[in-house]
């Protein structure tokens, strides 16, 4: 663990306000098993959400009428809306309250997705997902914060964060499944709008708030900054597909390079930042954040398109798509669920290295594979993938927690996740852009988006071994 200075000395939490022991042998709270299951089924709800589309894209895109390069927005709109929010949820999450960001959250992800399956064009959709986004944010943000102060002993923690991690892989498992086992996509936002909505009535009853105010004001500017840059940086790869060289395309990246310096400069200059950039510093705060960049850009970005690529070019329905998908989210899920069994003698850091190089080999047998016309090639790939995504997905919340103070602990989750989904926003349009621009056709495209996908999980995994934290 790094040594943090004073201003990222961790702050009195509202245990410790409350007169109650937060030392390393403190007991679970009374209601920590509750907490435990509410927030892993939020976090399965909020990723099933997240990847529905992945199997509904085609018929979604037909509905709505939604040009091959505008498909990205369908996509990316929830990850957008995460990445541009989940870092101001964190600390709003710290200072006015976990449970009533958590609860906030999963009221209007329920509404929201709701009011996805009435959408009437891909403009509508596009909002109402970049709206899931923001309140999936709310609720991945504040859960672990939850966790933390539920489960306060390391053991405790490593148990809660290795549940919630595997939920987080359950989630992506279930999402495509129902989702191309209801006869329209329509229905399948209707089915998960009310399942968000029940979680948030049982959690009324049953979460004890928590929180660790830091006084201030919530940085609405860094937000705005932040959010905007993703756009920016997003519609750039969008476009893209149709010439890089393109003077908008140009633009559109100078932009986000400028709105990023803006951020920096509003997050060294405000007095409650969404994210303190001195915790880059801390080797092990970094490595969190580059495997959130990294799983959502050489993962999640491939793994997005990939159930549509099985529909157009191998002809497979929604539901068998859903279900040759289910191997590998299957599999990430069980690893996730076991990893746990491996922190007494293998460090997250290293599990996210392992995870990245298994992630690269089974994309690499991948390879071929659409043009082969066989879904059989796809399985051993699906299989290898699934094991390094589920190492990634165990580290990685053990990891964020880990990595900043006790009292930050919903900031820390909230910034690797923010990576996480500037990755898979990125990963998303530049795997459709390179997928569908080949003139080879499909199969050439998809050989061409798995490479990048396999250079950069090895960069990946390079980057997260040498991060070894000092003596």
């Amino acid at each position: 663990m790094p040594r943090f200075n004073d201003r990222t000395a961790p702050k009195a939490d509202s245990s410790e306000v409350a007169g109650t022991d937060p030392s390393p042998v403190a007991s679970p709270a009374p209601n920590a098993r509750a907490t435990l299951a509410l927030t892993s089924a939020a976090t399965a709800v909020t990723l099933m959400t997240y990847t529905a589309p992945m199997v509904t894209l085609p018929a979604t895109a037909a509905d709505l009428h939604t040009g091959l390069s505008a498909q990205a927005w369908l996509l990316n709109g929830t990850p957008l809306g995460l990445a541009a929010v989940l870092l101001v949820a964190g600390s709003l999450a710290d200072d006015y309250g976990r449970r009533r960001i958590f609860l906030a959250g999963t009221l209007t992800l329920g509404l929201t997705t709701a009011l996805g399956a009435l959408a009437s064009s891909t403009l509508l959709f596009t909002l109402a997902r970049i709206a899931q986004g923001a309140a999936s944010a709310a609720i991945l943000a504040s859960s672990l914060g939850l966790l933390v102060h539920a489960f306060p002993t390391a053991r405790g923690r490593l148990h809660a964060t290795g549940v919630w991690g595997a939920f987080v892989s359950g989630g992506i498992a279930l999402g495509p499944l129902v989702a191309g086992a209801l006869p329209t996509w329509r229905l399948a936002y209707a089915v998960l709008g009310a399942a968000a909505l029940v979680v948030a009535v049982l959690g009324l009853g049953r979460l004890s708030e928590s929180r660790s105010p830091r006084g201030g004001r919530p940085d609405i500017v860094g937000a705005l900054t932040f959010g905007l840059a993703l756009v920016a940086l997003i519609a750039a790869l969008t476009l893209g597909r149709d010439g890089w060289l393109r003077p908008q395309v140009g633009l559109l990246f100078l932009a986000a390079v400028a709105l990023l310096a803006a951020f920096t400069w509003v997050e060294r200059r405000t007095a409650t930042p969404m994210i303190d950039l001195g915790l880059l510093r801390h080797r092990a705060f970094l490595a969190s954040s580059t495997g959130g960049l990294f799983t959502g850009f050489a993962v999640i970005g491939l793994f997005s398109f990939l159930p549509a690529l099985f529909q157009r070019a191998l002809g497979m329905s929604m539901l068998d798509t859903a279900l040759l998908f289910l191997l590998w989210s299957g599999v990430s899920f069980a690893v996730a669920l076991q990893a746990k069994r491996l922190a007494d003698r293998v460090s997250p850091r290293l599990q996210l290295a392992v995870g990245f190089t298994l992630n690269a080999l089974g994309v690499l047998t991948m390879l071929g594979a659409i043009d082969s016309g066989s879904w059989y090639r796809l399985l051993p790939g699906l299989i290898v993938g699934g094991i390094g995504s589920g190492l990634l997905n165990a580290a990685l919340p053990l990891l964020a927690v880990d990595s900043v103070p006790p009292a930050r602990a919903a900031m820390g989750s909230g910034a690797q996740q923010t990576f996480r989904y500037i990755g898979s926003c990125a990963g998303v349009a530049l795997t459709i852009a390179l997928a569908t621009s080949s003139r080879g056709g499909l199969g050439q495209g998809a050989n061409v988006a798995m490479a990048v996908s396999v250079v950069l999980s090895l960069v990946a995994a390079g980057a997260v071994a040498g991060l070894r934290e000092r003596a």
